[in-house]
């Protein structure tokens, strides 16, 4: 089956929350959506069901493991006769995995590094976890937080939801195009439409520091005289990079890839530069 990466856009121009569609048969679809919004996009898909379509929520009943990195196949490819490396990126195949059913395993990711979502109900969580560590043992396999899959998706240019898009960035300022489409009708379509046409007066970009720093959440972001031009929506420390990097909008005359801006930290201006996303290449 496919994935497609999508957003829900809102009838103000903003995004809802973005998220994943997996299409599971011609007439059953699984919306993947941000934990921390669930109420928030239940609420809205409801409200927006003009159509008689057959919802349910069924949040609770799943855990997702995303096994990520270039050796996350050989590792799951011990748990299942599944052919993991037949599965293209951004689709799925349902199957058995360390002795649990129905097991959705998608070629998914938030990481850039290659690997898999695996959507396992709650009952057989554990043995699928404890399958996955011991079946990774020798490949040196861990437990990863939140923390280090930010690092790695600012590396990618990944959004996340709450930072670099919400209810008042367009997906057109976000570079969310290629999911705008405009061969139907959607909701707030036509405004978006005419922001498309008209063009936008802000960017998101990625950039790398020049000067040592490590650009933070609502950071103003300032030309070489000091106006101010944008404001930083993700920071970190680059360890592939070895250097501060971050996501922000610009004006849209600043937003070209090589063009030098400055992060006002304080009473310091730190020196970056606009990078073409993504900022690391695996």
């Amino acid at each position: 089956g496919r994935a497609q990466y999508s957003c829900f856009p809102n009838n103000k121009g903003g995004i809802v929350d973005d998220l994943i569609v997996y299409k599971l048969s011609n007439e059953e679809y699984m919306l993947v959506v941000n934990a921390s919004n669930m109420q928030k996009d239940w609420e809205w898909v409801s409200s927006h069901n003009d159509v008689a379509v057959e919802l349910e929520n069924a949040s609770d009943q799943y855990c997702l493991f995303a096994v990520q990195g270039p050796k996350a196949t050989t590792v799951l490819q011990k748990l299942t006769d599944v052919n993991l490396s037949k599965i293209k990126y951004y689709h799925f195949a349902k199957g058995a995995i360390a002795g649990a059913s129905d097991v959705i395993i998608s070629a998914t990711g938030y990481t850039g590094s290659g690997g898999f979502e695996l959507y396992v109900k709650n009952a057989e969580a554990k043995t699928v976890w404890d399958a996955i560590f011991e079946a990774g043992r020798k490949e040196g396999i861990k437990p990863i937080g939140l923390g280090a899959r930010d690092t790695l998706r600012m590396e990618m240019g990944f959004c996340l939801y709450g930072n670099d898009i919400d209810d008042t960035t367009s997906p057109l300022e976000a570079g969310l195009g290629w999911i705008t489409k405009f061969t139907k009708e959607f909701t707030n379509s036509e405004a978006l439409k005419a922001q498309k046409e008209k063009g936008v007066s802000r960017k998101l970009v990625g950039f790398e520091m020049i000067d040592k720093g490590i650009p933070r959440h609502s950071y103003i972001l300032e030309n070489e005289a000091g106006e101010e031009i944008g404001t930083v929506t993700s920071g970190t420390q680059s360890p592939m990079l070895n250097k501060g990097i971050g996501m922000g909008y610009v004006k849209t005359e600043y937003a070209k890839s090589g063009t030098i801006i400055y992060v006002a930290v304080r009473k310091r201006k730190l020196k970056a530069e606009i990078k073409k996303l993504p900022l690391v290449t695996v």
